[in-house]
């Protein structure tokens, strides 16, 4: 009988519902033998898609923990309760994946990291999709190859398409932030690109409320622009808005001494023209789930693969650590309105004021 990685999700929300059907249906070695939700909704829903197939539905999370033969827990709940159920899971000795950020918080996120050192057989990794993105990936290759020389500025967005229901304002109350929320994919792609042990030397924010001022309340903002300088010569800027009337937008860009590499710079659904009256044009993906479905796939087949089979994960979990520091201080700079530096070592420089 083939050996399969007995995994359990942790929330049922939007996010936390994909990754369910993803272990459920597109994961052959994995089987989903729990959940966790206390919602009413999610858990009507998931007496539809997932109790049918076996998956037994928790409305506590420690007793969730204690199902028989779990190995695996998939934490897709509130940014808040990421690192507490994380560290619980851990102790649980379950191999754990968890959508990003760890945590809003720095000491946060690397309590994380702490407790997983404390059971070094564990699998434990934070979900940045882009990092299983086959584009990505191919780029990343590219500019290790060599191809484009020595790489310099990094420039990505994260632009998700307007929800006029203002959903994301109420959510501002705990997400951390514009930067540590939507840019942290952004982020962390520089610390990939630019070499996970990067060394961040100054951070500059600043944003604007173009279609939501009810963020102010929250010192957040709906359209955000954060400049992050490195040390050795590396420059990275970072886009992110809550307004893209078209679609999702999320590009990237390198740029090298001998060239660049852009990737999904013009956004398509699929490869349908539509030559219309008006002109000939692409419809974009609406969602960030449009544009990184297969990712998130991958993401679940290798990390499934990981715990089977004792491979090494594809990044170090303390990166998720210096992301969430860089958005955070991104997050201070605008609030604060003042630019941010650090000495070669990661301490922050507090520079005298006149």
């Amino acid at each position: 009988m083939v050996k399969k990685l007995q995994v359990a999700i942790s929330g049922l929300g939007r996010m936390g519902a994909r990754h369910a059907l993803h272990f459920l249906e597109r994961t052959p070695r994995a089987e989903l033998v729990a959940a966790f939700t206390p919602e009413p909704k999610e858990i009507t829903w998931a007496n539809e898609k997932l109790v049918p197939f076996g998956t037994t539905i928790y409305t506590d999370y420690d007793e969730m923990l204690k199902h028989p033969g779990l190995e695996a827990v998939v934490i897709a709940t509130v940014t808040t309760v990421h690192a507490e159920q994380a560290i619980k899971a851990i102790h649980a000795d379950k191999h754990v994946l968890c959508e990003k950020p760890l945590s809003t918080s720095v000491e946060v996120s690397q309590s994380v990291v702490d407790a997983s050192k404390t059971k070094p057989h564990l699998k434990v990794l934070c979900g940045f999709s882009r990092r299983f993105d086959a584009s990505y990936r191919d780029a990343f290759n590219r500019m290790d190859s060599g191809d484009i020389g020595r790489p310099s500025v990094f420039r990505s967005q994260t632009c998700d398409k307007l929800d006029p229901s203002g959903f994301f304002v109420e959510y501002a109350k705990f997400s951390g932030g514009i930067f540590v929320d939507c840019n942290i994919h952004d982020i962390d792609l520089a610390l990939w690109y630019f070499g996970q042990d990067s060394m961040v030397k100054s951070v500059a924010a600043f944003g604007i409320t173009a279609v939501q001022p009810e963020l102010r309340r929250y010192n957040d903002v709906d359209n955000g622009v954060g400049v992050v300088e490195f040390w050795g010569g590396k420059l990275a800027y970072f886009y992110s808005s809550r307004m893209m009337a078209a679609g999702q937008h999320d590009m990237s860009e390198i740029i090298g001494t001998d060239g660049k590499l852009t990737i999904n710079a013009n956004p398509i659904s699929n490869l349908v023209d539509m030559f219309e009256n008006t002109g000939v044009r692409r419809e974009i993906p609406p969602h960030y789930y449009g544009r990184f479905e297969q990712a998130f796939v991958t993401e679940a087949n290798e990390f499934t693969a990981a715990c089977l089979d004792n491979l090494k994960l594809p990044f170090k979990l303390t990166g998720a650590v210096q992301a969430v520091k860089i958005g955070c201080a991104l997050q201070e700079s605008l609030i604060s309105g003042k630019k941010i530096s650090f000495d070669e070592t990661g301490r922050r420089i507090e520079k005298a004021s006149l």
